[in-house]
């Protein structure tokens, strides 16, 4: 996955946990605006989400940060 993906992922996580603690829920649609102006980028996000790591459609704000914080630069 890019770098500016997983920056972006960081970025929402903690503005939802820190605007909503952290039980809040996020999906991969939650990293792109209700423009489909980067349709690449979103189907990155989504093989990730999907077929790499399996996630149900939302998924705790906190698991998704420390999945992308394992992954390393």
């Amino acid at each position: 996955m890019r770098k500016a993906l997983r920056t972006k992922i960081m970025q929402v996580c903690d503005d939802k946990i820190s605007k909503k603690g952290n039980n809040v829920g996020v999906s991969f649609y939650a990293f792109f605006a209700n423009k489909n102006d980067d349709p690449e980028l979103l189907m990155e996000a989504a093989s990730w989400w999907i077929k790499e790591m399996r996630l149900d459609h939302f998924e705790k704000a906190v698991k998704i940060k420390a999945l992308i914080e394992s992954m390393g630069e």
